[in-house]
């Protein structure tokens, strides 16, 4: 019947009543915080696009991580900024590594904590893209390229003017970033050792959960074998499938050196496509999936909810967290109440786990 018998608002009058029929719940196990870990000791350097993130050295790490277990959170996804970087991301893999060192340090003091290992080469690599580089152009191709693109009077050094002598300035500009953009391209199966190779020495370092955000073709497969080979067969696969990234960039220190990744990451306008990566992820043997970013995605979450029967999880990118804190410092939202809409919206859509810088701020609402 219809009002005035129907008052959907009888159910809404008190809190109680309204935790009574809640159709979607948000927990604080349900949550993972990210963290990202530097050399050093005693660091705690504030990531500026991103407040209340921190670089940490290993030391306040275990700091972070025990107030983060303290509060509910089960877990923590870690990524690395290295000593060094170089062009086979050599600080990925080494037993040594940045996370390698953390995850022991972390298994150690906070024991019940899942920790999931982000893999990915951009944070270790010296030209900060997810997987080795190969040059698709010669120097006589660039030098051909040059010498259509100038005037014969430019070729021979004749410029007299000043407005002649901009305009080749110019000419050689355009030439060189168009070179800059084509003259690259990542190899992929090259790239699925190293991958593979630091899901490896990960595990052996007390890694819970790898998750390969790289989004090269064939990288779950490559990362199943590697660990079944090295006896990890037990270790859980977490895959991933937007300019939203940049404050994590910021905080991981990875933005491409030249280009972009269009070429080899997933363009956000193409569902079906993200479909059949999740399926092909699935296939290789993926244990749990991911869409990232999440409130953008939400779609794509709920697509992959009602396609997909293997644990969900959703990350709320560092561009997602920094839009709301911005908003809020500027006064234009309430944050907490903005934060807690956000995650329970991420949930609603499917999500059964979500990373969010948030966990924390969260968790304490939520007790």
């Amino acid at each position: 019947m219809a009002f005035p018998v129907t008052r959907l608002r009888r159910l809404r009058r008190t809190a109680e009543l309204r935790n009574l029929v809640c159709e979607t719940r948000l927990t604080p196990d349900a949550l993972v915080y990210p963290m990202f870990v530097c050399p050093g000791e005693g660091v705690r350097k504030p990531v500026r696009s991103m407040p209340g993130v921190f670089n940490l050295s290993v030391d306040e790490a275990v700091k972070e991580a025990q107030q983060v277990h303290s509060l509910g959170v089960p877990s923590v996804i870690l990524f690395g900024l290295p000593d060094t970087k170089d062009e086979v991301a050599s600080g990925a893999w080494a037993d040594d590594g940045i996370v390698q060192r953390a995850a022991r340090a972390l298994k150690r003091e906070v024991p019940g904590l899942i920790l999931m290992g982000d893999v990915c080469l951009c944070e270790y690599m010296s030209h900060g893209h997810c997987g080795i580089v190969k040059q698709t152009f010669t120097p006589q191709s660039l030098g051909a390229a040059v010498r259509d693109a100038l005037t014969p009077s430019q070729r021979l050094l004749m410029v007299k003017s000043k407005e002649e002598k901009e305009r080749a300035i110019a000419t050689l500009a355009s030439v060189a970033a168009r070179a800059a953009q084509s003259s690259f391209e990542i190899d992929n199966d090259a790239s699925l050792e190293l991958l593979a190779r630091t899901s490896v020495s990960l595990a052996k370092a007390g890694l819970d959960i790898i998750a390969p955000s790289d989004m090269m073709d064939g990288r779950v497969a490559a990362i199943r074998r590697a660990l079944d080979a090295a006896a990890f067969p037990h270790t859980p696969i977490l895959s991933y499938a937007s300019g939203f990234y940049g404050p994590f960039r910021e905080a991981a220190d990875s933005a491409p050196q030249f280009g972009d990744r269009r070429s080899y990451q997933m363009d956000g306008a193409n569902l079906r496509e993200a479909m059949r990566e999740i399926q092909a992820d699935i296939d290789e043997g993926a244990d749990m999936i991911m869409v990232k970013p999440a409130l953008p995605y939400l779609d794509v979450i709920a697509a992959a909810r009602d396609r997909f029967d293997l644990p969900l999880a959703a990350y709320q990118v560092s561009g997602e967290y920094a839009m709301i804190e911005a908003a809020a410092q500027n006064g234009w939202i309430e944050r907490d109440r903005v934060m807690m809409e956000s995650l329970l919206s991420i949930r609603r859509a499917g999500a059964t786990i979500i990373l969010t810088y948030y966990a924390k701020d969260a968790a304490k609402l939520l007790r």
